[in-house]
């Protein structure tokens, strides 16, 4: 019997393909920004080994609204991010480019 190589599907080989879409692509780039947050939030809080509830406690608020802005459904301001950056220890650093 011959052995077939299983070929995995990744996030990035999505993304590729999905980027070839104009509209995509334009959705894309325009929600690039709650994503780098989100990203960066979820990567620290993961790294600390601490759940969403375990965060909220620390910046004092819902894990709901950890949850939000992580699933880049919410809005936070300047003040809430900087509480989050504290609680996990980090500085938030916000450049334009």
């Amino acid at each position: 019997m011959k052995k077939r190589k299983i070929r995995y599907y990744t996030f990035e080989d999505d993304l590729k393909k999905s980027l070839k879409d104009p509209g995509f692509r334009k959705a894309w780039k325009d929600s690039e920004a709650e994503y780098l947050v989100s990203r960066g939030i979820i990567e620290k809080r993961l790294a600390k080994k601490l759940s969403q509830r375990d965060l909220a406690l620390r910046v004092k608020t819902s894990q709901a609204a950890i949850s939000r802005v992580e699933a880049m459904n919410g809005n936070p301001s300047l003040g809430f991010l900087k509480r989050i950056a504290t609680a996990l220890g980090t500085n938030l650093r916000i450049s334009f480019s």
